[in-house]
């Protein structure tokens, strides 16, 4: 049993899932890494089960508020049922797309990101937590959802924050013969699931990029961290787009936009190699316009140390596309820092608003596609941010 310090109980009865250190008690006898534990307040009562690890800044992860339920095979197996049960329920199950199965804290597996690719899943492994308990898990997966095969991954700093070793590879079943061929509201777009960045597409935003298009009828569109195509792609074929140019500062990725444009017979977009900022500002100089621009960066802040400068990279990020929309433009700009929240995104936007000398209206402040659910016992999990702004 460990113990919660005195007043730090309260946000884990209202089911918060990570006890850091500074939360928690010394425990009077060392306890194995990767073990189950019950979590006692001050008082001595039970508050939750959870999974311990001493070399994480989070040192208990939190599965279970019922000291009934063990943590054994069948509690990962409600778990991942009751997942996959849902992601069905919100029509996410066409076999030739793809959607999250399994989205960590939000479904009440911490540590446990499950995406699915046509016939084949990818998990992330973000905990010691679900590591040691991975040849438990993976043929539970299997058996609920009937894949050909299963690739686990495990991002290299995380797995030394965790003490764990890093994977990255097949696990279970058979590889695709190449890459995969997935279908997004109409579109196809070529997944490699050995070679792809994260698990391989965006798939938070999946929405996003079907209601952005409807936005960009008959514009010159610029989609900055354009990756491969996704909001390009649908911005040319599903929003009628006149133009779109794509920019982003992978090679490989752009290369990729490119032959996901041909594949799908679009003509009317563009892809280029080119770094965020020194782009726009080498735009800004030559005095092109565009009728809509997208701003879909990577994470600026990893930690709450760097929400500050996250903030200004930002602010920098969205004063330029401002000073390159027309008149009555569109900008869809996004943030997947889960540090930086709401509130700061919208006070950054109007303050590189003010500094462009343009007046902004927010026409919708959109969130990830609902196979990414928010649940609100853990903010972290309403990390992702698009708002659909109008040049007034």
């Amino acid at each position: 049993m460990l113990r919660l310090r005195p007043h730090k109980h309260m946000a884990f009865v209202a089911r918060h899932p990570w006890v850091l250190a500074k939360s928690l008690e010394e425990p009077a006898t060392p306890v194995a890494s990767g073990a189950a534990v019950d979590v006692e307040g001050a008082n001595g009562r039970f508050v939750a089960r959870g999974i311990y690890n001493p070399q994480s800044h989070i040192r208990v992860r939190l599965y279970s508020w019922d000291q009934a339920e063990p943590l054994d095979a069948a509690f990962w197996r409600r778990g991942i049922e009751r997942a996959v049960r849902l992601r069905r329920e919100l029509g996410y199950d066409d076999p030739a797309g793809a959607a999250r199965l399994v989205f960590s804290e939000s479904d009440g597996l911490s540590g446990l990101i499950v995406d699915r690719y046509g016939p084949w899943l990818v998990a992330q492994i973000t905990a010691l937590a679900v590591d040691s308990r991975l040849e438990e898990i993976l043929p539970i997966l299997a058996e609920v959802t009937q894949p050909r095969g299963i690739f686990v991954r495990t991002d290299t700093k995380i797995a030394a924050a965790e003490g764990m070793a890093p994977r990255d590879g097949l696990a279970w079943g058979e590889p695709p013969a190449g890459p995969l061929s997935i279908q997004e509201n109409g579109l196809s777009f070529a997944v490699d699931l050995l070679g792809g960045q994260k698990t391989g597409l965006y798939l938070d935003q999946r929405e996003n990029r079907r209601v952005a298009a409807h936005y960009f009828r008959g514009r010159d569109v610029l989609d900055m961290c354009c990756y491969v195509g996704g909001f390009s792609l649908a911005a040319a074929k599903i929003g009628g787009a006149r133009h779109v140019l794509g920019i982003d500062a992978s090679d490989k990725a752009v290369e990729q936009a490119r032959v996901n444009a041909a594949a799908n017979g679009i003509e009317n977009a563009e892809f280029q190699t080119g770094e965020c900022f020194e782009t726009l500002e080498s735009l800004r100089a030559s005095g092109r316009r565009f009728g809509g621009i997208v701003l879909d960066p990577p994470r600026f802040a990893g930690s709450r140390h760097g929400v500050d400068q996250a903030l200004r990279a930002y602010f920098r990020l969205n004063r330029l596309a401002l000073e390159l929309l027309e008149p009555e433009g569109i900008l869809v700009t996004c943030s997947c820092s889960g540090r930086v929240t709401r509130e700061d995104f919208r006070q950054m936007l109007a303050g590189a608003a003010q500094k462009a000398g343009r007046d902004l209206q927010l026409l919708e402040a959109r969130g990830p596609s609902p196979d990414h659910p928010v649940r609100f016992s853990c903010p972290e999990t309403d990390y992702l941010k698009c708002y659909v702004c109008r040049v007034a």
